[in-house]
């Protein structure tokens, strides 16, 4: 589906011009509705990529079109006990909104799946807000299926906690 030259990279923290567009891409999907809807705090702007780049589970990855970087994935590197193997949870992706519905968003999540089978993972994750229809049709076109151990127990939800 993508019509351009579509070139997806790992992110270097260590590039200052890899830290502005991964910053960038990450605010914009901040400000969206399914990002919250506000921008990243100065805080975490100055203090992230540095935080990140000493997370040795951290995988992300830029797609650019030419000079312009238009999506990001973000991903952590997790263990599952039940098949003692790591997995791969996608923890944030977005497509800048002048470019979505092109196929960035498959690019992306085929290059965090070929890292995850790079580093032997059993499975890739994510979670996904309920009422993202755009996110759900993408993640099912790359195979992404609800959890379910045992249908008579349900689906699994993901919850939090502040702290």
């Amino acid at each position: 589906m993508v019509s351009f030259p579509l070139q997806i990279e790992p992110t270097r923290l260590d590039d200052p011009g890899h830290v502005q567009a991964f910053l960038a891409l990450l605010d914009h999907y901040a400000r969206d509705p399914m990002g919250g809807g506000k921008p990243l705090a100065e805080a975490v702007r100055a203090e992230l990529p540095q935080r990140l780049a000493g997370r040795p589970g951290f995988v992300s990855f830029l797609a650019f079109s030419g000079p312009e970087a238009i999506g990001l994935i973000n991903c952590f590197e997790g263990f599952s006990t039940f098949a003692a193997r790591p997995l791969l949870n996608v923890h944030d992706i977005v497509v800048h909104a002048e470019h979505r519905g092109r196929g960035i968003a498959q690019g992306l999540l085929a290059a965090a799946e070929a890292e995850a089978r790079a580093r032997g993972c059993c499975k890739l994750t994510l979670e996904v807000l309920s009422n993202n229809q755009r996110a759900l049709a993408a993640y099912d076109q790359a195979g992404f299926r609800p959890y379910v151990l045992d249908p008579a127990a349900g689906q699994a939800l993901f919850l939090q906690k502040w702290l």
